[in-house]
C-alpha cells in the first residue's frame, strides 16, 4: 500500500479545487497550516495521512526492535473517536468527533495493526474492530469510507487489522460472505498478459483492470497478513496461474503477475495522462513484501537491489511512511535494514519523529557507510504536482484505483 494514499476527503478536495491545483503545487513540501503535534513522526501537513504514517512508523520500529517513544503512541491512540474508528487527522482530539469527522477504514485498520503490534492497547483495538465490523459491506469486503463500495486494498488492510487483533478474517461476514470472498471478486482470471491481477475495483461495466497497488496490498490480504507482511522461505519455484477457488491460490496468482511486472525494470511505474511513466517506488517495495509473504521472495531480487540503489531520494522527500514501507519490505526479503543501499533505514526512519524508547542495536554490516538523516542523494524528487496528479488520476476512475498507496496510503 504506497505512501501517498489519501483520504476520500483528499480526492475531493482534489476535485473542488480544479483549477486552482497549480497554486498549491508550487510547494514541493506543503507546510501544515498549525504547529505539528510533539508525538507525530514527519513534517509535512498530516491532514490526509497522519494516523497512516504514525502507523506505519510505529509497526516498522516495532518490527526491527526499537521500542517507540510514548509520546508518539500516545498520539496515535488519542486519535481513536468514541465509537471506535480512526479520521486520517484530528487537529485537536480533545474534541469530540461529531457526524462530519472523515473517519475511514484504512486509518482505522493501520492503527489497530501498529497498536495490537505493541501489546497494551486491546480496549483501543476492540472498539476499532467493532467499528471495522460495523462498516462491512454485503459483499464481504470494505471501502475506504463507510458506506463506500468495497475495494481490493481496504478489504486487504481490515483483513491484516482482524488477524492483529486475533480474530479470524474468514469467520467476519456479512451476508454470507467473508473479506476472502470479496477479494476473490477483484481478481483477474487467467489468460492474457494481465493473468492472476487483482483490480481496485470493477469498472461501471463490471470490467476488471489490473492494478499493481491493489494486486500486492490482495497477495498479502489473501494470505491473512498485515501491512508487516511475514517472511515466508522461498519455495524455489515460480508459481503459475490457476483457477482460484480459495485465497491462496489467488495470493499465488497475484505473486506470479507481480513476478512478470518486475522482470523488465526490476520496478513497477505509474504514468498519469498524457505523461511518461515514472518509477513507483512505494508500490516497488509493497510488490517484494508481498512475493516474500507469497514464498516468491526470491523472484523479488532484482526489486531489492533496484531500491537499493534508487529509494533514498525518494523515501527523503515522503517522509516516515516511506521509510516504513521500505523497512517492512527488506525485512522480509531478508535484506539489511541498518545498510540497505548503503542506508540505515531504521536511523532514517527514527530521525523523522520523537526519540524512541530503545533501539535494538544493528547487527554487522557488509561495511559499507550507512547515510546520516541529512541523506542529500539526488534523484527522483516526490512533489505535491506529482501527489495532486495522482490522486487525480484516482479520482477520475475507480477501476484505476489508488495508484500511489497508502495507502492513508495515502
Amino acid at each position: 500500500m504506497n505512501v501517498v494514499r489519501r483520504s476520500a476527503a483528499a480526492l475531493a478536495a482534489i476535485a473542488v479545487i480544479g483549477a486552482a491545483a497549480p497554486a498549491v503545487a508550487a510547494s514541493p513540501s506543503p507546510s501544515p497550516s498549525a504547529a505539528l503535534p510533539d508525538g507525530l513522526y514527519g513534517t509535512t501537513d498530516p491532514k490526509y495521512d497522519g494516523v497512516w504514517r504514525q502507523s506505519l512508523a510505529l509497526l516498522a520500529q516495532d518490527a526491527v526492535g526499537v521500542r517507540p517513544a510514548p509520546k508518539a503512541v500516545d498520539w496515535l491512540v488519542g486519535q481513536q473517536c468514541a465509537n471506535g474508528a480512526f479520521a486520517p487527522f484530528r487537529a485537536d482530539a480533545a474534541h469530540a468527533c461529531d457526524a462530519k469527522a472523515m473517519v475511514d477504514t484504512n486509518s482505522t485498520a493501520a492503527a489497530v495493526q501498529a497498536l495490537a503490534a505493541l501489546g497494551g492497547h486491546g480496549a483501543t483495538t476492540g472498539k476499532a474492530v467493532a467499528w471495522l465490523r460495523t462498516a462491512q459491506n454485503e459483499d464481504g469486503g470494505w471501502g475506504y469510507a463507510p458506506g463506500g463500495p468495497s475495494d481490493a486494498n481496504s478489504t486487504a488492510v481490515v483483513i491484516g487489522a482482524l488477524a492483529a487483533a486475533g480474530e479470524q478474517p474468514a469467520r467476519v461476514t456479512k451476508g454470507g460472505k467473508s473479506p476472502y470472498d470479496a477479494l476473490l471478486t477483484f481478481a483477474l482470471p487467467c489468460g492474457g498478459q494481465d493473468a492472476g491481477a487483482f483490480a481496485f475495483q470493477p469498472d461501471k461495466k463490471g470490467g476488471l483492470a489490473a492494478n499493481a497497488d491493489a494486486t500486492a496490498a490482495a497477495v498479502v490480504g489473501a494470505l491473512g497478513k498485515g501491512l508487516t507482511g511475514a517472511a515466508v522461505k522461498p519455495s524455489g519455484t515460480a508459481t503459475a496461474c490457476r483457477d482460484a477457488h480459495d485465497p491462496g491460490q489467488a495470493a499465488r496468482n497475484g505473486a506470479a503477475y507481480l513476478t512478470r511486472a518486475l522482470a523488465k525494470d526490476h520496478h513497477l511505474t505509474t504514468a498519469l495522462p498524457g505523461a511518461k511513466p515514472q518509477p513507483d517506488y512505494g508500490n516497488t517495495a509493497d510488490a517484494v513484501l508481498a512475493l516474500a509473504t507469497a514464498g516468491q521472495g526470491d523472484r523479488a531480487a532484482g526489486a531489492v537491489r533496484w531500491l537499493e540503489a534508487n529509494a533514498g531520494p525518494w523515501a527523503k522527500q515522503a517522509g516516515p511512511a516511506a521509510y516504513a514501507e521500505l523497512i517492512l519490505a527488506a525485512r522480509a526479503y531478508g535484506a539489511d535494514v541498518h545498510d540497505f543501499g548503503g542506508r540505515d533505514l531504521v536511523r532514517l526512519l527514527n530521525a523523522t519523529g520523537p526519540q524512541p524508547a530503545s533501539s535494538a542495536a544493528p547487527a554487522a554490516s557488509s561495511g559499507r557507510k550507512a547515510a546520516s538523516a541529512s541523506d542529500s542523494d539526488s534523484g527522483f524528487r516526490f512533489t505535491v504536482w506529482w501527489v495532486l496528479g495522482g490522486l487525480l488520476l484516482v479520482a477520475i476512475g475507480a477501476g484505476a484505483g489508488f495508484l500511489f498507496c497508502r495507502r492513508g496510503k495515502r
